[in-house]
């Protein structure tokens, strides 16, 4: 029985009062009434995840109260294991002694093996209950108590058992080993068999039946749940208390030895299920399943042959959280697809961002509440987790679906893509052994989750943050973290076994008041993919940046090149860019990264959209992507290079109108999108959309005002200093112009090496960009200026291109800006 629930039916046996569930209503009031009033989602929606309710302590006299009883139930559970290893350790005289006859049970070797250090494990429970008993006690009559609760410690027990938990460490190892020889023995020996399956523990007025391996297991389920009493302990334990230093370095040893055991050996997690079978967990963790349209948070149970999915039910007072059946599915044969869905309803958007905002105010509300009312800042953590489990449920976005061969199919959701591909990595590496499943017992198996969940609550970052949370810019162990905006400038990539169209996913930690991935755009086709794109992040408690760089076949599912991180350290990313390359798998991403520290801003009620490119002054599209050369003429450019340059007529040749309207609204609301759509759209579509942008620009590429120079230079007869002239009046244009004009420049020179194929000289390609990248100055009312005959200035826009795309010496174009990086910052490999 879980120790909590365990504490609740000791209180309601003492007649006192328990009204965590009344408060839990109350607070699931307060944070819900808005959007129900608002339509935006029900107090019903929230029922479906079913995840169990953590009781908010009122005064530290509470906490003391509960701590007695819960220190009681541990007495009472350390009484029944002992007893258990007292059974267990019952036949080894016995089989000790036939080992040295001439028919022996076990051998010498094999009594060693199946008992290897059970003694020792009693004798350090035996010392730890024997001490823990004194210190607690008789208990004491209704209404009387022994002391207040401070002067009781058990810190220093506690540190004594584990400074000895290296036995388990020797027991988890051996484990294995001795319960193949159990066993082997079982079947080979009568005698053997009648005492390893009835082998009884006198349990007070009644005896409890085990099996001789169900007697092995107990330790391994010991030190797991040790783990787990602990951790309530502590929360039961006031901040004040001579014992909380104690528990908290006992909680992290016992932490720190079960993940170093996780690592190293998945034995312990064996559990027998059926004659001769043997069926381990691997991973588990929640996830957002998608079922008749809603969604459910769930926990996902990965076997070596199947997958389990459950949901947590949270039990009535005195009754231990159980784990509800929802399906599971073979791993034999099962077929696995991911993406993301990138674009999301109107209210869905709505509705999350709603969510985030009052995840905003709320946190800072705590942050005010910690320095004063306990109370107001138990219900205010209280609504904190509320709101993240509600956002958890509906903001991912990365889907993972799952198609058995029977035909049985599910959707699931998450809200990483690296953990998203982990899942995926794990699944495919044991489906790929087809393990013939044998049918589980489903209840058994639903039951052991209890025991066996290596995850034991949702990510949530409430729950994960010191009780009292630091002020933003620090993490909850004394580690910096970053408040304010982060940039992610993402360079290009090497490293790629074959061309692909490839693209980078970034996704930071924190809480999650603004979007904490993005993606850059697809490259095209290519051996060295570059993208010089700037992702932005508004960040509050960011310690890690993920990355992973993805390939997007052609008619095949994405597939995941690599994948790595970077510990984010203010200190070195505040005062200039840091560039750094990142070894992802085979491939090595460069990028740049720079913090700028500053108060956050709450999040807007309603999604930011992507500002428009078309009709937009050309400066305030470079500076709003962070470039020199802005992200449709590349896209564009690149795509026609890839696959436009043998067409006959292109860019004398547009798309139909409504793919080049359509297209013009993609880039107008998101980049992402629309480079997905250029990727899929004819090449006469990639090259008519270059065209539009630079006709719709507000002001030509070409300044007008040097419009008339151009005129003169173009008049001058001999052809260097007609050169130098022409080239001096490029220089004069301001840079983003100039750079996209180069860019532009060297693009249509090579797209004429191919004109005995594509028909498209050097003047025609003048003819066809000239009126769009040079304009006559427009007289402006009451103003008298010189006058341009209609055929004089069409001559000018052409022959200007066309002496420009003549030059074999214009300077290379520039695409994305220098950043002031330091020296010994530029290249750090990771």
């Amino acid at each position: 029985m879980d120790v909590y629930q365990e504490a609740v039916e000791y209180l309601e046996s003492q007649h006192l009062a328990v009204e965590v569930e009344l408060e839990s209503d109350v607070l699931e009031e307060d944070v819900f009434q808005e959007e129900s009033a608002s339509g935006l989602f029900s107090p019903i929606q929230t029922e479906n995840m079913d995840i169990p309710d953590t009781p908010t302590l009122r005064s530290p006299e509470d906490m003391l109260e509960r701590r007695l009883v819960m220190l009681r139930g541990i007495l009472q559970s350390e009484e029944v294991y002992l007893r258990e290893l007292e059974t267990l350790l019952t036949p080894m005289k016995a089989l000790r002694a036939s080992a040295g006859t001439s028919q022996p049970v076990l051998s010498c070797q094999q009594v060693h093996t199946v008992f290897y250090q059970v003694p020792e494990l009693r004798e350090v429970h035996r010392r730890f209950y024997s001490g823990l008993k004194e210190r607690l006690g008789p208990a004491e009559p209704e209404g009387e108590t022994r002391h207040s609760g401070f002067e009781l410690l058990v810190g220093d027990l506690y540190l004594k058992m584990v400074s000895q938990i290296g036995v388990y460490g020797g027991f988890i190892s051996n484990y294995e080993e001795a319960v193949e020889v159990v066993r082997r023995c079982t079947h080979s020996d009568p005698r053997f068999r009648t005492l390893a399956e009835s082998m009884m523990s006198n349990n007070g007025s009644d005896k409890t039946k085990y099996t001789f391996e169900g007697l092995l297991y107990k330790p391994l389920e010991r030190v797991t749940r040790t783990t787990l009493v602990l951790r309530d302990l502590l929360t039961s334990t006031p901040e004040e208390h001579s014992d909380h230093a104690a528990l908290t370095e006992v909680l992290r040893l016992s932490r720190g030895f079960l993940a170093g055991i996780n690592e190293s050996s998945q034995c312990k997690r064996g559990v027998t299920l059926s004659h001769d079978v043997r069926r381990r967990l691997m991973r588990d963790g929640f996830v957002v399943e998608v079922f008749e349209g809603e969604r459910h948070l769930r926990h996902l149970f990965l076997y070596t042959d199947l997958l389990l999915c459950t949901r947590v039910k949270a039990a009535a007072k005195g009754k231990q959280d159980q784990y509800r059946f929802c399906w599971y599915l073979p791993l034999a044969g099962l077929k696995l697809r991911w993406g993301t869905d990138h674009e999301q309803a109107a209210d869905t958007h709505l509705r999350i961002h709603s969510m985030r905002s009052k995840l905003y105010l709320l946190q800072h509300q705590l942050r005010e509440q910690t320095r004063g009312s306990r109370i107001l800042a138990a219900r205010t953590r209280k609504k904190l987790e509320q709101m993240e489990l509600l956002l958890l449920t509906h903001s991912p976005v990365h889907r993972l679906e799952l198609h058995s061969p029977s035909g049985k199919s599910r959707s699931l959701f998450l809200s990483s893509l690296c953990e998203l591909d982990e899942w995926r990595e794990a699944v495919h590496r044991l489906s790929t052994d087809n393990i013939e499943t044998v049918p589980p017992d489903l209840l058994t198996l639903t039951s052991a989750c209890v025991k066996l969940r290596m995850t034991q609550q949702p990510p949530l970052h409430i729950t994960t943050a010191a009780a009292a949370p630091a002020p933003a810019g620090s993490g909850e162990d004394g580690e910096k973290s970053l408040c304010g905006t982060l940039t992610v400038a993402i360079h290009s990539a090497r490293g790629l076994q074959q061309p692909a169209c490839v693209y980078v996913c970034a996704e930071v930690d924190g809480f999650e008041f603004y979007d904490q991935q993005a993606q850059t755009h697809t490259s095209v086709q290519s051996l060295n993919p570059h993208w010089y794109q700037e992702l932005c992040f508004q960040v509050d408690g960011a310690r890690t940046l993920w990355l992973l760089c993805v390939a997007q076949p052609e008619g095949q599912d994405d597939a995941v090149l690599g994948k790595g991180s970077v510990k984010l350290d203010p200190q070195a990313l505040h005062k200039r860019w840091r560039r750094m390359t990142l070894l992802l798998g085979q491939v090595e991403v460069s990028l740049s990264l720079k913090y700028t520290p500053h108060p956050l801003h709450p999040p807007s009620p309603t999604a930011q959209q992507q500002q428009p490119v078309f009709c937009v002054p050309i400066e305030t599209v470079a500076q709003q992507e962070g470039v020199l050369v802005p992200h449709v003429v590349r896209c564009c450019v690149e795509e026609v290079e890839s696959r436009g340059m043998d067409e006959v007529g292109i860019y004398r040749i547009s798309g139909a109108a409504s793919d080049l309207a359509n297209l013009k609204a993609a880039f107008n609301s998101n980049l992402r999108e629309a480079v997905g759509r250029l990727r899929r759209a004819e090449v006469n579509v990639a090259s008519g959309i270059l065209k539009l942008y630079f006709r719709e620009l507000p002001e030509p590429l070409i300044p007008t005002e040097l419009f008339q120079s151009l005129a003169r230079c173009l008049d001058i007869q001999d052809f260097d200093s007609r050169l130098v002239s022409m080239l001096s009046l490029l220089q004069s244009c301001p840079n983003l112009n100039r750079q996209t004009f180069l860019f532009l420049m060297r693009h249509l020179q090579r797209v004429s090496e191919r004109q005995s194929v594509n028909k498209m000289s050097l003047i025609n390609l003048a003819t066809v960009f000239g009126p769009s990248l040079l304009r006559p100055p427009v007289a402006k009312l009451g103003q008298c200026g010189p006058t341009v005959d209609i055929s004089q200035e069409v001559v000018v826009q052409v022959q200007a291109v066309f002496f420009y795309l003549c030059c074999n010496n214009l300077p290379a174009a520039q695409i994305c800006q220098l950043r002031d990086t330091d020296a010994e910052d530029e290249t750090t490999h990771l």
